[in-house]
């Protein structure tokens, strides 16, 4: 059984050909107050950035006072979200592109440093899963999410790794509480998500000395379209307001980021205070 986060592409995705920006008419507007936003001028790539996660992020930089690349596979939801970023005064570029192709990610690199210069912060927030027992999972669906999950993330970020070491940028990993503990029922995605935490800790000792932050974000069960889908594979009430909320993610994101030069968040794990069959308690 397969589910698709926000920004998983199809292999048939147009390529990046079709950007589109927004913001730039309300800019001015917000010029005077940009010495109060944390992150007023920098430039942001978000992947899955059409909803769930990755959309809460987007608009919390946005709002932060970045400008922000959107990369997601539905030109539709970009735009709406371009939009609501530019209500915040932000650049907002939409790029519709396959991941899992590397002559499309060169095309998409050279439009993104046109566009924004450069690179300050990249989230990886774009994810899939296939959910199978061990016996009969297909060997096809983990080759799938590896390119998405593990692949995708290490070819984007080697792409813009000279510019974020220029810019002692900072990149980050929305990962999985399965990336730190496999359960049952998911052993191929665990095991991509264990391997993007490696993917992160290894760059991180890399380029912490060029100044470059390196943060993994470990998500619990999140209300996301994805988890929804999640839960109707799983035969499973979905019950949203039970999960972690993206708003929530993308504040933990942020307080990062901001953080002072002295200190580095590595590790963020976030999980439902509800677990399974705890009831909530009446006050």
């Amino acid at each position: 059984m397969r589910c698709c986060g926000a920004g998983w592409l199809s292999r048939r995705s147009r390529p990046a050909t079709g950007a589109e920006c927004y913001g730039q008419k309300d800019r001015q507007s917000h010029m005077s107050a940009g010495s109060n936003r944390r992150l007023f001028k920098r430039a942001a790539i978000v992947t899955g950035s059409s909803s769930g996660v990755g959309r809460s992020i987007a608009l919390a930089l946005a709002e932060e006072g970045a400008d922000v690349a959107l990369l997601g596979r539905r030109m539709k939801f970009l735009r709406t979200v371009a939009r609501e970023c530019g209500e915040f005064g932000a650049k907002a570029v939409c790029y519709r592109v396959d991941l899992l192709r590397d002559t499309e990610l060169r095309g998409l690199k050279r439009q993104v440093m046109r566009d924004f210069g450069g690179v300050d912060i990249l989230v990886h927030s774009a994810g899939v899963i296939a959910l199978s027992s061990f016996a009969a999972a297909s060997l096809r669906d983990f080759d799938w999410q590896y390119g998405c999950n593990v692949r995708a993330p290490f070819a984007l970020t080697q792409l813009f790794l000279s510019s974020l070491i220029q810019r002692r940028g900072q990149v980050v990993f929305i990962n999985s509480t399965a990336g730190l503990a496999a359960g049952s029922g998911v052993s191929q995605y665990a095991a991509t998500k264990h391997a993007l935490k490696a993917v992160a800790d290894s760059l991180r000792e890399e380029v912490n000395a060029s100044g470059v932050r390196v943060l993994s974000v470990h998500l619990g069960r999140t209300a996301t379209p994805m988890q929804a889908r999640v839960h109707e594979l799983e035969g499973k009430n979905y019950h949203p307001s039970y999960l972690i909320q993206p708003e929530q993610v993308a504040e933990a994101v942020v307080g990062a980021l901001v953080a002072g030069p002295e200190a580095e968040i590595t590790d963020i794990r976030i999980r439902p205070l509800l677990k399974p069959r705890m009831p909530l308690q009446k006050k």
